[in-house]
């Protein structure tokens, strides 16, 4: 089967990748852990781990259990997942691409002897070293860009702002444990609320707005993990549609790709 391309990770941002490359005529193949811990669910093919299948804008995961049956779902013009954590089952697909979305901030076993192209998003990558390019993953001028040279910015561990709000808008672990949600996605939400628990401690809206991403309920978590995501724009289809920044940085992997390939 030509034409592969392996997506490691699928949550917002991988899935935002996927889809671009999908929509390009690309046959996407995306590897995940076990139990996945992506906040915007609703929009992060990761959920097919969970219910066998999910669909955003329009593109349809599935859950695979096998290489023979991602295949199948390739053929059937869907976005096969596969429970693969050190993309080992997919190696035997002999991927054009690799594309590392995992977001872990550090490189947790990609090379560039995995494919004829392989891509890092974010950093943890050094373009030309262990693979052969990078995709600058921060919010600001440089989003998006492809970088062929070197590294993306360095983690500054804030997130972008959404309004004037950082750290406001995330919901994190008050303490470890396993998540019980009190509200669904989509929620609008008030300061001060109380959205949820791990163990017997609430976890509280830092900020007015919708509720636009929550990690799923029974997950055992680590004090201070990211589990929620408010949004202080208050529009509902952001809930369920890709981000700005998932869109700009699947253009950069894409711009890589076609220029990498001709090269």
């Amino acid at each position: 089967m030509d034409n592969i391309v392996v997506v490691k990770g699928a949550g917002d941002l991988a899935t935002g990748v996927a889809h671009r490359l999908f929509k390009c005529g690309f046959k996407v193949v995306m590897t995940e852990i076990l139990q996945p811990t992506v906040v915007r669910r609703s929009v992060s093919f990761a959920e097919a781990v969970y219910n066998g299948c999910h669909q955003v804008e329009g593109v349809n995961a599935v859950l695979a259990n096998s290489i023979e049956q991602a295949k199948e779902i390739i053929n059937n013009n869907e976005i096969p997942v596969l429970i693969d954590p050190q993309a080992e089952q997919v190696k035997t697909l002999n991927p054009m691409v690799l594309v590392d979305a995992i977001i872990a901030k550090r490189n947790t076993g990609t090379f560039k002897s995995e494919a004829p192209v392989v891509i890092g998003l974010g950093p943890g990558f050094t373009a030309g070293e262990d693979v052969d390019a990078v995709i600058e993953s921060n919010r600001g001028h440089y989003l998006g860009r492809v970088i062929l040279s070197g590294n993306a910015e360095a983690d500054t561990g804030v997130p972008g702002p959404v309004n004037g709000y950082t750290n406001e808008r995330l919901l994190r672990a008050p303490t470890e444990g396993v998540f019980a949600p009190c509200v669904p996605i989509n929620s609008r939400v008030a300061k001060g609320e109380i959205l949820g628990y791990v163990e017997k401690t609430p976890v509280v809206a830092g900020i007015n707005g919708i509720l636009r991403g929550l990690i799923k309920e029974g997950l055992w978590v680590k004090n201070g993990l990211k589990i929620g995501d408010i949004d202080p724009r208050c529009l509902p289809e952001h809930c369920y549609t890709i981000s700005d920044k998932a869109r700009a940085v699947a253009g950069g992997v894409l711009e890589a790709i076609l220029y990498l390939l001709r090269k």
